[in-house]
């Protein structure tokens, strides 16, 4: 087989099995290529679509609303637009289509669509918007869409730095300004916003909460500011989050998912106090606080380009940054004992206390998941312990396995290693203050008396060797 061949049978072969929708026509408007994913997502044989004119398929569109015709008679791109229509059997689909011209030198051939299936995340997401609109109104805008509410008294730990972040959150609660909120998945970063909001000046108002990484940005945009009958195919007059949290508190959870245009007009809205819909003239302003978060460091999305630094400084302008559960491991006993009374209440149980050697490997465990984590592995050990037993032991965490974090060697290998003395001094002097640590559930306090030295001592230790509490 020649190898000009092989290439087109190649090229056939990935069209018509790739995951996306293709639709390629000729510069009069006939279908050239469509490929099985597409005919599936738009309900219709490919047969019927091959050398057919493109409007005798889809009445619904016209050479300005399809964007297959735009573009050939264009000869511009279209990146990532949103589109809804009717497919042959008159059934509605949203899909977010990028579309390009097929051009030889200046002469438009024809146009390149690959297409993504939308549709059930739009109905859902405008049931949800319907949904908060019907509620906010019942409730006389007295309404938290996320669920549950959550205050400062459901902010668990004495840990410094975690109390350290609580008190900056609680000086921001009466304060009109944004809040930016840094934090590893499961630290609790909703819970600190929720506390912002409903024991600010604002609790009475609205809080609606969107994840940024949930939706494609076409389709987020829409939802958060709005849409205008007309402003793209099938779109209808449509209010969006912002004006519906209007009064209150929007919380854009990982917001460095967020694409990078739809960040220059969050930025807009930031700066100027209006919102204008999708397709929309109309300028319509808002009084909304924005919380953001984020489960990376912000510095490092802006150097890796996906958080744009204007935004960041415009909404960084109160920092909270919630630290890791392995950071905080003072607080984990009691945390256990937090989530032991809530399931013992759900489950009707009556545990007590977590074993000791549980404890112990819930100490050296590095969370990975952080607080979600430790709750998970509790209700889901409370689930399986029965009602006339009173301790979680290591029967009833199934599959748990603790992730240290970091092997350490015994001490008979470290004592007759040939390191340098100090090297040695150094690190047994390390493994005993983190098994101290672990024994006292990281009170150093109770740490120092173990190790019969002051607690000055101690904090000066634990920070020589940068031991994470």
């Amino acid at each position: 087989m020649r190898s000009h061949e092989f290439e087109k049978l190649l090229l056939q072969k990935i069209l018509h099995h790739i995951d996306v929708g293709i639709h390629v026509i000729d510069s009069d408007g006939k279908t050239i290529l469509y490929n099985e994913a597409m005919a599936k997502l738009e309900g219709i044989e490919k047969e019927k679509v091959i050398n057919r004119q493109l409007l005798e398929i889809f009445p619904s569109l016209n050479e300005h609303t399809s964007t297959l015709l735009s573009v050939v008679n264009t000869g511009q791109k279209i990146f990532d637009r949103t589109q809804t229509y009717l497919n042959y059997k008159g059934e509605k689909i949203t899909t977010v289509n990028t579309t390009i011209p097929i051009k030889k030198d200046k002469t438009i051939l024809g146009a390149l669509e690959i297409a993504r299936n939308v549709t059930n995340i739009q109905k859902l997401s405008e049931q949800l918007v319907d949904l908060q609109m019907e509620l906010i109104g019942e409730k006389e805008k007295e309404i938290s869409i996320i669920g549950n509410k959550y205050n400062f008294e459901d902010l668990i730990g004495h840990n410094e730095s975690f109390i350290r972040s609580v008190d900056i959150a609680r000086k921001a609660k009466d304060s009109s300004s944004s809040v930016l909120i840094y934090g590893e998945t499961g630290s609790g970063k909703e819970l600190f916003a929720q506390s912002i909001h409903y024991d600010g000046s604002r609790r009475n108002k609205p809080f609606i909460g969107q994840n940024c990484a949930a939706l494609p940005e076409s389709l987020l945009e829409g939802i958060l500011f709005g849409t205008v009958r007309g402003g793209f195919t099938g779109a209808l007059d449509r209010p969006g989050l912002f004006e519906q949290a209007n009064g209150g508190t929007i919380l854009l959870d990982e917001i460095n998912s967020m694409g990078l245009s739809l960040q220059a007009k969050l930025l807009r809205v930031l700066q100027e106090g209006y919102i204008r819909r999708v397709g929309g003239l109309k300028d319509i302003p808002i009084d909304v606080r924005i919380i953001a978060t984020t489960n990376e460091e912000p510095v490092e999305s802006m150097n890796k380009g996906t958080l744009r630094k204007d935004l960041y400084y415009r909404l960084n302008v109160i920092s909270i940054k919630v630290p890791p559960l392995r950071e905080r491991r003072d607080d984990i006993k009691l945390l256990c004992a937090h989530f032991i009374k809530r399931y013992n209440e759900v489950l009707n149980r009556d545990v007590w206390v977590i074993s000791q050697d549980m404890m112990l490997a819930f100490m050296k465990h590095s969370w990975p998941g952080n607080v979600r984590e430790l709750e998970n592995l509790i209700e889901g050990a409370m689930n399986l312990i029965s009602k006339d037993e009173h301790v979680l032991k290591l029967e009833h965490f199934y599959g748990f396995t603790p992730n240290f974090m970091e092997n350490e060697p015994n001490y008979n290998d470290v004592i007759h290693s040939r390191n340098p003395l100090p090297d040695i001094i150094d690190t047994v002097e390390r493994r005993l203050i983190q098994e101290s640590l672990n024994e006292s559930g990281y009170n150093i306090s109770e740490a120092a008396r173990i190790l019969g030295v002051k607690r000055q001592t101690l904090q000066h230790k634990i920070k020589k060797h940068r031991i994470p509490l």
